[in-house]
């Protein structure tokens, strides 16, 4: 799955990997993206693409009211093109959402360690991801989209059964060419990408507050998960890792 994730890397460095305009609303690097949140996407364009900010959290447009976006934050690669909410997105609404690295969790006895997964040579991540827009009213208009995800690769696996959609170069036009309604070949792009194209650590379990967004998140820690405060017991809900589906 992908419930948080860090872009890092600079309006002006996406704009030159993704040949896109526009910045996204990226102003800063950021380290805990999180659902509901607004994020850059990369859509197809006219000359060139385009970096766009929208909310994380598909609202189809169909949709009575925005609340179902929250559960909507990935779609399975394997039924996205027959599914309501994502049928429409997926035949005529792609786009790419660029990441520098994302967080998993793995469960063990002394609790759940969070890990960063980015790409072994730095560059940026593209997630294959669909989009839609909403519209409550004329002045209530809301573009928002979801990321795709798979069956994870080798070194995912032990991690959890769900990694998102991590598009190769050769990938990336086929996937935005708005054009193309090939159900199997667009299929045939989203399996696991290769096992060495990432890296992955242990992190600071602060990454599963929401409300903590540093560089330090990303910097590889001890595995051992940080045990309760001497005298004190951790209340329910303590630990806020995100609930992933």
């Amino acid at each position: 799955m992908c419930g948080r994730y860090a872009l890092v890397h600079s309006a002006d460095q996406l704009q030159l990997i993704f040949h896109a305009r526009g910045t996204g609303g990226i102003l800063d690097a950021r380290f805990n993206i999180a659902p509901t949140q607004l994020v850059p996407v990369v859509l197809p364009g006219t000359g060139e693409r385009l970096l766009r900010a929208m909310r994380w959290g598909l609202i189809p447009h169909w949709a009575k009211d925005d609340k179902v976006g929250a559960r909507l934050i990935n779609a399975r690669a394997e039924t996205a093109a027959e599914l309501p909410s994502f049928r429409g997105p997926f035949e005529r609404r792609r786009c790419i959402v660029p990441a520098s690295g994302f967080y998993e969790w793995k469960t063990g006895e002394s609790g759940k360690v969070p890990y960063y997964i980015h790409a072994v040579d730095g560059e940026p991540l593209a997630f294959a991801g669909l989009w839609d827009r909403w519209t409550a009213d004329a002045d209530h208009v809301v573009e928002s989209c979801t990321i795709l995800t798979t069956e994870p690769n080798e070194r995912l696996r032990p991690l959890h059964d769900r990694m998102p959609v991590i598009l190769d170069h050769d990938g990336i036009e086929p996937w935005l060419e708005s054009r193309r309604k090939d159900a199997p070949m667009l299929r045939a792009l989203l399996g696991p990408c290769s096992s060495e194209r990432l890296a992955l650590h242990p992190v600071s379990r602060r990454v599963n507050r929401v409300e903590n967004d540093d560089p330090s998140l990303i910097e590889p820690a001890d595995e051992t998960p940080e045990p309760p405060r001497s005298g004190s017991r951790r209340k329910k809900g303590d630990d806020r890792t995100p609930s992933l589906f």
